[in-house]
């Protein structure tokens, strides 16, 4: 097995090969006809694409570009050392320079983003910019008002045109790995975690070890997730946390409460679990009112990480 991410090897080059809607599709074709990209804010919820079409539009168009990870590099000194030495210098070809900055509302919109915005005006001559986010309204308006706005909204209907594209790409590359495969396997792994194609292909990475994909990893999938987000718990790993509940946003509260009670007993001390409880309860009762449940989630997560003792 090659140690190099499926996601990345084999990660669409240009816009045609993009998964996406043919209305997405039809505007990042626009843009790369056009051979002009305009610094643009990419809307979407996880694995659906965003960088990837981001790496396909400045790749097809010849373009140097960098990478930064906002969640993971989101100081401001940091952004600016980055940008700063990637900026400004000219390319080799002479054309202009892009930043791609992934998951830019997990930057603080206080200092960072302000920052951000100051940093996108100084290198304007030589530099576009293009963030990507997976919830617009965590992105101050004066960055909105910089870029063009293209959200990822893939409707069911959507699914249903994409779904057969993506089967048979997975499939090409299943047979190439030499994995056996069960298509219906296959199947209800997509109707799982559809559109998150990365997220599917990850997993079909980590399972293809075996040399075959069976019903089996449907039953780990869930309990290895699960145990990931123990792990951050008990690290005391908040960015960690934040992220595994965004990217399992298809997971029901109730479940997710539910599998922390039910192993209660194997994580935690004894002494904590009446508190442990307590705050699942507290939680799952505002989860009916509240209006952002990836909120309620984290904070219910942070508080059982603060407060109770996990073994």
């Amino acid at each position: 097995m090659s140690d190099y991410l499926w996601v990345e090897h084999y990660r669409p080059k240009s816009i045609k090969e993009c998964v996406l809607p043919q209305n997405l599709k039809d505007v990042f074709q626009a843009f790369v006809d056009q051979k002009q990209i305009p610094n643009l804010l990419l809307s979407g919820g996880p694995g659906v694409g965003k960088t990837t079409v981001a790496r396909a539009l400045l790749t097809e168009l010849d373009l140097d570009y960098i990478v930064i990870n906002g969640s993971m590099k989101g100081n401001i000194d940091t952004l600016r050392t980055e940008i700063q030495q990637f900026a400004s210098s000219v390319s080799f070809n002479g054309k202009r320079k892009y930043v791609i900055l992934d998951e830019a509302d997990y930057l603080n919109p206080q200092s960072t983003q302000p920052a951000l915005r100051n940093f996108m005006e100084e290198f304007s001559n030589n530099c576009g910019f293009i963030l990507t986010c997976n919830f617009k309204n965590r992105i101050i308006e004066p960055l909105h008002s910089r870029c063009s706005v293209v959200e990822f909204n893939i409707s069911k209907k959507d699914l249903g045109e994409l779904g057969p594209t993506f089967l048979k790409r997975i499939e090409n590359i299943l047979k190439m790995k030499g994995v056996q495969y069960d298509r219906k396997v296959l199947l209800e792994l997509m109707k799982k975690h559809m559109p998150d194609w990365r997220r599917i292909l990850n997993e079909l990475q980590r399972y293809s070890v075996t040399g075959n994909i069976d019903v089996g990893i449907l039953t780990n999938m869930s309990d290895e997730s699960f145990d990931s987000l123990v792990k951050m718990i008990k690290k005391q790993e908040f960015t960690g946390i934040r992220k595994w509940i965004v990217d399992n946003s298809d997971i029901e509260t109730a479940s997710l409460y539910r599998s922390l009670y039910n192993h209660a007993s194997k994580n935690m001390k004894a002494a904590s679990i009446a508190q442990m409880v307590l705050i699942l309860a507290k939680y799952q009762y505002q989860a009916a009112f509240v209006v952002d449940h990836e909120i309620n989630n984290v904070a219910c997560l942070v508080e059982l990480m603060t407060d109770c003792d996990w073994s």
